[in-house]
């Protein structure tokens, strides 16, 4: 029992996106550079909050969080994924896959709690307006950020403490472009139908549950929206309905591919590569597009940047 506890598996070869060296040659370029926009896009999106003093407010101090947790998202996997696209032999070792366990699911964890977060603070704008100052002030705004993270480190902690329990003794091919629960539970030594399960259940009914309770929070929040635009208040509430659905689209494309990969019974390979690709590679990337592009604030900011330069 003791020696089948330890792993004797050093690394793991991955399958990628494609088998086709013709189409990983042409995948390079479209790649390398949707990574450079995320990064240039999130991180100018961080400086751009931190530099402009009318963007001191909570809303603007959760969205920077919010970019930089893309950033750090995307950055563990789509790396490791270009470089791959010009390896005939595409492999990971056993520390570096427990790795990205790790820090993919510390990120994801953490950006769920950051959007409950930032629904909770369009709750108190739209439905507490003349308190919104005193309760989202700066200390509160820092513990729930600090919080969000706390949950996430919680959760990635709590996943790969499972898997370095198990015994690795044998296969060693996943067939995907990076490392995830569901993938490496398969080349575990032992009946896993259980743990799988529990494990992916585990993931998508949190995610399910978080889903849930925001397009709760954000239908409750639009109908307050248009209550309000009746009462003639409507230059307000057009602001408030443009950020309501900046977040709801944001919400979408984040949870539909998780909670997709996590709960659907029948797994099929290019289908659950697709949905990766596209919540680790696009939607960090399009989360600050269209923040920026559905902004009056940011475009203003933006535009005035560019005068001073």
């Amino acid at each position: 029992m003791e020696e089948a506890n330890h792993s004797v598996v050093s690394e793991f070869i991955l399958q990628g996106l494609c088998n086709s060296k013709e189409l990983q040659i042409f995948l390079l370029l479209p790649f390398s550079t949707l990574y450079l926009m995320t990064v240039v896009g999130n991180l100018f999106v961080v400086i751009l909050i931190i530099t402009d003093h009318h963007l001191h407010s909570p809303m603007y101090f959760l969205l920077a969080n919010l970019s930089f947790t893309d950033f750090c998202l995307s950055s563990v996997t789509t790396p490791k994924l270009i470089t791959d696209l010009t390896k005939e032999n595409k492999t990971i070792s056993f520390e570096g896959c427990m790795s990205q366990i790790l820090f993919v699911h510390i990120f994801v964890g953490g950006e769920m709690v950051l959007l409950i977060t930032m629904a909770y603070d369009r709750y108190v704008a739209i439905c507490r307006p003349l308190h919104y100052t005193s309760i989202m002030d700066r200390q509160k705004c820092i513990w729930l950020v600090v919080i969000s993270w706390i949950i996430g480190f919680v959760h990635g902690v709590s996943q790969l403490i499972l898997i370095l329990e198990l015994p690795f003794c044998g296969p060693r091919v996943i067939d995907s472009f990076f490392c995830d629960i569901p993938l490496v539970i398969k080349l575990i030594c032992m009946n896993t139908d259980t743990l799988d399960i529990v494990m992916n259940a585990e993931s998508g009914v949190i995610a399910t549950a978080c889903f849930i309770f925001l397009l709760i929070s954000y239908t409750y929040l639009l109908l307050t929206v248009r209550l309000h635009s009746k009462d003639g208040s409507s230059k307000g509430s057009s602001k408030a309905l443009s950020t309501c659905t900046s977040h709801i689209i944001v919400v979408v494309l984040f949870f539909g591919p998780v909670i997709f990969i996590y709960l659907w019974p029948v797994s099929i390979t290019w289908v659950d590569k697709f949905l990766a690709v596209f919540y680790l590679v696009i939607t960090p990337l399009l989360n600050p597009a269209i923040y920026t592009l559905r902004n009056r604030d940011i475009k203003n900011a933006i535009k005035k940047l560019i005068s001073h330069m």
